[in-house]
């Protein structure tokens, strides 16, 4: 099996979404974390080194509260991806996959710091390595925070999980005509202003030819296809 994989380690971003009810935006589902779980499982019974970067928005967006100082809802936010960290910590545990939950704002009762070379080593015992707290600093979205933690790891691909299946050229819930994209430059990610990820986590992908899949993550068993290099989602990558 481990011969068959396209990756071997990669990082999973999950915005807050990927914890809540699929009908509703807020919120920590048990259900949802269940199926992230299984997911997960079994890939690493593959033999795949996975770390995973969480976003809040479930909980709390930064970016929602204009009547609020910007770093404190920012702080707010990052508090928010740690309770989802360890909501997937423990669904994880609970069908026996080891896992550690890092974050760059330190707080030892719960978390091990952020320490790149402790991750690594992690991943090398087959341990799932969430990432909680953002980059640690307001005005940075857990998109960047993804692309930095990706490359920090060295891992070979980051799986952006989404609610739908790839990336399109206009929202398909509102254009049933959309059409979707099976690869893209990053540039054309761009130039496009394309919803992927943000400019800053675009451009360090670029720069370091780190591959970026879009996929439903809420599909059961497409994150083993994505690993398998089966044709799902939506390929970002270099030119060439």
């Amino acid at each position: 099996m481990r011969d068959a994989l396209t990756y071997r380690r990669v990082l999973l971003k999950l915005s807050g979404d990927a914890f809540s009810p699929p009908a509703l935006e807020s919120g920590i589902s048990p259900e949802a974390t269940a199926l992230l779980a299984v997911q997960l499982q079994e890939v690493v019974g593959m033999g795949v080194e996975v770390a995973v970067v969480v976003g809040g928005g479930n909980i709390w967006r930064g970016r929602s509260a204009p009547h609020m100082d910007r770093s404190r809802a920012d702080y707010m936010g990052m508090l928010a991806t740690v309770m989802n960290a360890l909501a997937l910590q423990d669904a994880l545990e609970g069908v026996g996959v080891h896992t550690r939950v890092q974050t760059s704002i330190q707080m030892a009762q719960i978390a091990e710091p952020y320490i790149p070379l402790r991750a690594i080593r992690h991943l090398e015992k087959g341990r799932v390595v969430i990432f909680a707290a953002g980059m640690g600093v307001p005005f940075f979205s857990t998109d960047t925070t993804a692309a930095q933690r990706a490359l920090e790891i060295k891992a070979e691909a980051i799986l952006k999980g989404t609610k739908v299946d790839g990336v399109y050229d206009s929202d398909p819930n509102l254009n049933p005509n959309a059409q979707k994209f099976d690869a893209l430059e990053y540039l054309d990610v761009l130039n496009r202003g394309l919803t992927v990820m943000d400019a800053t986590a675009i451009s360090l992908c670029m720069e370091n030819h780190l591959p970026i899949l879009v996929f439903n993550f809420r599909r059961e068993g497409n994150i083993k296809r994505a690993l398998l290099g089966e044709p799902i989602g939506t390929l970002v990558h270099a030119a060439g």
